[in-house]
């Protein structure tokens, strides 16, 4: 049977190297996949790193923002935990207090003051808890120097599962708000003090140009007036010269009836004090218009060198020679020149006016002072006149320079020369102003421009 030995010995494809290829095959593929798979794990790992640098730059960025704008702001910053210790603080906080970082976080707030009412104060914010924005005073010590009062506004601190977690405290020193107030005043001040001075310019130039009018107009009358008293009083004297001599002589009983019914006798010893009177009004109506046409004129030459404190000195002579009463002068720093702009007439005017405002109010006090200081203080020349009188009530001190305003009995004062006054010197570029001093009466305080040459 060679047919079948031949068939025996001949080799045979068998089962398990179809298996063997096969399984070589799988294994190939698995590993091909692994390394696929190990290939996307890689990208994901590196995408993933990426992200999370880009997002630890983002939270560095937003830490050193966060830092900056904590180190940027001038109020005071303390936050603290549900239990009160601080957990971080501000620059300004460290600057303030004098401390470093490590002395303040980790410490409890009620260490850092020293007050039992601040330390209840603090209790009450942890009692307080999760209470809307609250606003405390509570003063800070420092390492150098006494305590500082500070104003807090606390806000409650809440984390990012909406728990409460501490609280927020941001603080202002009050000598900052003291000192912005302060200034606030005095811009407060300044702008009502120009707005008055505005008020004031445009009532004197309206005032005037009314005040030029009436003056022209009644300087015709007076000065008729003024020419007939004149002439009346030569009159009255030689009628009575003539009277008299008609009466030396005897005279018939029915002219010595008509002399006695007439009261010829009377009217003659009446006729120089009514001439007199006469004269007098006319010659005050006559001043008065005078008055008028100075506040309403404009003088031209008001760039003379004139020595502020020699004026002084001589208004001060002239008012006190003419006074019925001693009143005690003091003076500071009159004794050397102070040279300002202006005409010399319109401010001795000025002086005359305000030196004798000064000795009327101070006419009925027991021992009447005048105390008179003159000060230079760069492109101005400051004279103070302050008396121990009874001082400027308050309903009159605001119109204590409107025209025709006066505190004088009838007949002592027309009103017009604080007016005239104010005036002048606003057309010199000064200033005047009036007001009652602590130390009691009235002050008057004239600035002028230094001069210049």
């Amino acid at each position: 049977m060679p047919g079948l030995h031949h068939a025996l010995n001949a080799p045979v494809c068998l089962p398990d190297d179809s298996m063997a290829a096969a399984g070589q095959e799988l294994a190939e593929a698995a590993w091909i996949d692994v390394i696929q798979r190990m290939d996307e794990v890689y990208s994901e790992l590196v995408a993933s790193q990426e992200t999370l640098e880009t997002k630890h730059r983002e939270l560095a960025e937003a830490h050193h923002f966060t830092e900056g704008v904590l180190a940027a702001m001038t109020d005071v910053l303390v936050v603290c935990d549900t239990v009160g210790k601080v957990r971080q603080v501000n620059r300004a906080m460290l600057q303030l207090t004098g401390h470093t970082e490590s002395e303040l976080v980790g410490r409890e707030l009620a260490e850092l003051v020293e007050d039992n009412q601040a330390r209840s104060q603090i209790a009450t914010l942890l009692a307080a808890g999760r209470s809307d924005v609250q606003d405390v005073e509570i003063a800070l010590p420092r390492q150098q120097g006494e305590p500082v009062p500070v104003t807090w506004n606390v806000s409650p601190l809440y984390d990012g599962e909406g728990r409460y977690s501490g609280f927020v405290a941001v603080g202002r020193p009050i000598g900052e708000l003291k000192r912005a107030y302060a200034q606030l005043q005095a811009a407060h001040q300044a702008l009502k003090s120009a707005q008055a001075q505005l008020v004031q310019a445009e009532k004197m130039a309206s005032l005037g140009r009314l005040v030029a009018g009436v003056a022209h107009e009644l300087n015709n009358p007076i000065s008729f007036i003024l020419g007939n008293a004149h002439a009346m009083q030569r009159y009255a004297g030689k009628l009575a010269r003539y009277l008299n001599a008609i009466h030396a002589h005897d005279l018939s009983s029915d002219n010595q009836a008509l002399r006695i019914e007439l009261k010829i006798d009377r009217l003659l010893a009446d006729l120089p004090s009514l001439c007199a009177g006469l004269m007098e009004g006319a010659e005050r109506s006559g001043h008065i218009v005078d008055a008028l046409k100075r506040f309403s004129a404009v003088e031209e030459n008001t760039r003379q060198r004139v020595d502020l404190a020699d004026l002084t000195q001589r208004a001060v002579h002239w008012v006190s020679r003419a006074a019925p009463f001693r009143v005690e002068v003091s003076s500071s720093g009159l004794d050397e020149p102070a040279w300002v702009c202006g005409s010399a007439n319109q401010l001795q005017q000025v002086l005359v006016n305000l030196i004798q405002n000064a000795f009327d109010a101070i006419e009925k006090t027991p021992q009447p002072i005048l105390q008179l200081r003159l000060e230079r203080a760069g492109d101005m020349v400051e004279l103070g006149l302050q008396d121990n009188g009874p001082g400027i009530s308050e309903d009159a001190l605001p119109l204590i320079f409107d025209p025709f305003f006066t505190t004088k009995p009838i007949g002592k004062g027309t009103g017009l020369g604080l007016s005239i006054s104010y005036g002048i010197v606003e057309r010199h570029g000064g200033q005047l102003s009036a007001d009652n001093p602590l130390s009691g009466g009235a002050c008057f305080t004239l600035r002028l421009p230094a001069f210049r040459n």
